[in-house]
């Protein structure tokens, strides 16, 4: 079951890790930026964990604390979804189709 979750969450960490990448630089030039929804989306599917170590890396996203907040609840709903599916009996036909039983 972890290797599967590994082969979702790694590289949906490592898109997030990059998209901040391109909103701090384009932040930096003053270009277009990534919409803080998208960010909170792909932090929300999976991708939190690239945005946590892309947020103290890259120091982005940091301060804002409205920004902070969702991104926070994001974490909690995509751990409490895990924790269901990888615990709650009723996900079991969920877990199979997922290759994750």
């Amino acid at each position: 079951m972890f290797s599967t979750l590994l082969w979702f969450y790694l590289p949906a960490s490592m898109v997030l890790f990059f998209v901040y990448a391109v909103d701090k630089a384009a932040a930096i030039s003053g270009v277009w930026r990534v919409s803080e929804n998208s960010l909170h989306l792909l932090a929300l599917v999976g991708g939190w964990p690239g945005a946590l170590v892309a947020q103290r890396l890259l120091r982005h996203k940091t301060s804002k604390r409205s920004f902070q907040r969702l991104f926070w609840l994001t974490v909690v709903i995509n751990c409490s979804a895990l924790g269901w599916l990888s615990l709650a009996p009723e996900a079991n036909t969920l877990r199979l189709a997922l290759g994750m039983a």
